[in-house]
């Protein structure tokens, strides 16, 4: 790499870093790399056509007075797109992209793997009658961006799910990836951009199907001999909407079958959203072929809402309820319920529900009562990495040798409190916390929570270890 070009950047890194939020520089500044620097045009790097698309949109007026700053009034800015080449092809395509014309700033020709559409590519496989089938959306109405607040917390995922549902297939971020933890909006904003999409364009076939149920369909298609028609079927949606994507782990056969359904309606331009609980990156058992293609678009995470996206939230929801509700109460609740979204809701809807069937007005005091006994009541969600982790760190040994094939006494048995709790704490199946904890079978897991409940009755060291375990995992 030109050591000029890291330098200029560098530089441009320090001033735009002081003049936009932290998380929006992690985001969209730090996976850039410097790639050369010739004629007074610095060459950038970016992870997608859609990094491009968003920056030239965003943030190209502070990137033109960083480099204004460093390389003067004549200064260029060159976006050098490295997408992995899926098509086979020796060479990537390149696509030229119009420069920006905005002052000194000019966007050059940029790099781009085409995704192959072509006009000629139709359907090969002809299913008689099967576009008078209507195809029911299996789309929640209510579920829209209307009453899908904005806030910090879930701006790129929100705004990114609009561009989608405006352009669907149409855009950069195909897939569209929404991931992050309980309750906080996920199943919402994808039901929303369906929802919008059928308001929008009524002659495209769009599907809602969570990847449990794809399972179940494709288990069945092959039992039934009909796997082709399966596919098929799936290969004519113009928008496919797959939800808790993650529960493909461990499902060789259903990941395969998704993999050919994927790429074709990739290639024909047609729109995948998916939701997950974790990040590509931290997704186990997904085979890698497939965990490429979900990293094509964009990923958008949804966090835990802040106080005044709770507070908006709230807000919303009682005036949708047609219910009237003192600040300081709405306050208290937003102020002390901050897990989630759902759980928020929940609290407002058992304090609406105490004051009607018992006539009792809404004080703080009241809401005091519902939120400690809601706060109390609502198990925390734990996921399987977070069992892992509290278990290792107990024991003072690393997650990776918790999960290694060693038979040393202590090491199986943290691995088997591992899978213990993680049956307790989490709606997993065997089959998938074996996969998650050392890529074990679902025999193995059985094993451990008797070995577990065993040891607890016989050895009082052990049982220790249990409630100790316990204690921190319910905190």
């Amino acid at each position: 790499m030109d050591v000029t070009a890291q330098s200029v950047w560098n530089n441009c890194l320090s001033f735009i870093k002081d003049n936009i939020q932290p998380q929006a520089y992690k985001t969209w500044f730090e996976p850039i790399v410097a790639v050369k620097l010739t004629d007074n045009a610095l060459s950038i790097q970016v992870p997608s056509k859609f990094f491009y698309e968003w920056l030239e949109e965003h943030y190209v007026k502070i990137l033109k007075v960083a480099l204004t700053k460093q390389l003067g009034e004549t200064a260029k800015l060159v976006y050098v797109i490295k997408m992995e080449n899926t098509y086979g092809n020796k060479q990537p395509f390149t696509e030229k992209i119009p420069s920006s014309n905005r002052g000194a700033l000019k966007s050059q020709d940029v790099d781009v793997p085409l995704n192959n559409k072509s006009p000629e590519l139709k359907n090969p496989f002809v299913i008689p009658g099967i576009r008078n089938v209507k195809i029911e959306s299996q789309l929640n109405p209510n579920y829209s961006f209307e009453n899908f607040l904005e806030g910090d917390s879930n701006r790129l995922a929100r705004n990114a799910g609009i561009a989608v549902a405006n352009k669907p297939g149409g855009t950069s971020f195909n897939p569209l990836l929404i991931f992050g933890g309980v309750g906080l909006g996920k199943t919402h904003l994808a039901h929303a951009i369906g929802v919008d999409i059928k308001d929008k364009y009524p002659e495209k076939t769009v599907l809602y199907i969570s990847a449990e149920k794809f399972t179940q369909q494709y288990i069945d298609s092959v039992k039934k001999n009909n796997r082709n028609d399966f596919i098929h079927f799936y290969q004519i949606i113009d928008v496919l909407i797959i939800d808790d994507v993650q529960f493909l782990s461990g499902k060789s056969g259903t990941q395969d079958v998704f993999f050919h359904i994927f790429n074709h309606l990739h290639q024909n331009g047609k729109q995948v959203v998916l939701t997950s609980d974790k990040a590509p990156v931290d997704m186990q058992d997904i085979e890698q072929r497939l965990l490429s293609r979900f990293k094509w678009g964009l990923s958008a995470e949804l966090q835990s809402p802040d106080f005044e996206t709770r507070v908006s939230i709230l807000k919303n929801k009682l005036y949708r309820d047609g219910v009237e509700m003192p600040d300081e109460i709405i306050e208290y609740v937003a102020k002390h319920i901050k897990t989630n979204v759902r759980e928020l809701e929940g609290a407002i809807i058992s304090l609406i529900a105490q004051s009607s069937f018992n006539k009792k007005e809404i004080t703080v005091n009241l809401a005091k009562e519902i939120v400690e006994k809601f706060v109390k009541n609502t198990k925390r969600e734990v996921s399987i990495d977070y069992i892992q982790k509290v278990v290792s760190d107990y024991f003072q040994m690393d997650v990776s040798t918790l999960q290694s094939k060693t038979r040393k006494r202590h090491i199986v048995q943290a691995r088997q409190l591992a899978m213990f709790f993680a049956k307790k704490y989490t709606k997993a199946s065997l089959a998938s916390i074996g996969s998650q904890i050392g890529k074990r079978d679902h025999a193995t897991v059985l094993h451990a929570c008797k070995t577990v409940d065993n040891l607890s009755s016989t050895d009082k060291q052990f049982r220790k270890y249990v409630e100790d375990l316990s204690k921190k995992l319910s905190l």
